[in-house]
């Protein structure tokens, strides 16, 4: 399962996000992923989250790439419940119109591994078109 958090730069995503993730591993029976661009959040997170700062990954440079990591991470820790990915339009070279298509993807691996995907995009519901109505907004 997908859910969504859209809007402009600025508009509070990141704190809710964090504000979520937070809130889920003190709820949760099993593990919280964390992957945000650097490590500037890392604080802001509570310890029991796996935090995954993907400038350490530099060499993940598109969708693919990047769907495969998240399959190495799965791989790594069947106990994960969430995983929340922090302005994915600045990870790996993931485009607008990329999204409809990565999405898909990661409902899938959701729906397979019984995985919640919180995904924050920069853009506003407008600019993702018909992905803003597919999947849950949590905003």
């Amino acid at each position: 399962m997908v859910k969504l958090l859209a809007g402009r730069k600025g508009s509070g995503k990141t704190k809710s996000m964090i504000q979520l993730a937070n809130d889920r591993v003190e709820n949760s029976d099993g593990s919280v992923v964390f992957i945000n661009k650097n490590h500037r959040l890392m604080y802001d997170l509570k310890y029991k989250i796996r935090v995954v700062c993907m400038e350490e990954y530099e060499e993940i440079t598109n969708s693919d790439e990047y769907i495969g990591f998240i399959y190495g991470i799965i791989s790594s820790d069947h106990d994960i419940e969430a995983i929340f990915i922090d302005s994915i339009l600045k990870h790996a070279d993931v485009s607008i119109e990329d999204l409809t298509e990565f999405l898909e993807r990661l409902n899938d691996i959701g729906e397979k591994y019984e995985i919640e995907f919180i995904v924050s995009i920069s853009a506003s519901a407008n600019e993702i078109g018909d992905v803003a109505t597919q999947y849950e907004m949590l905003n």
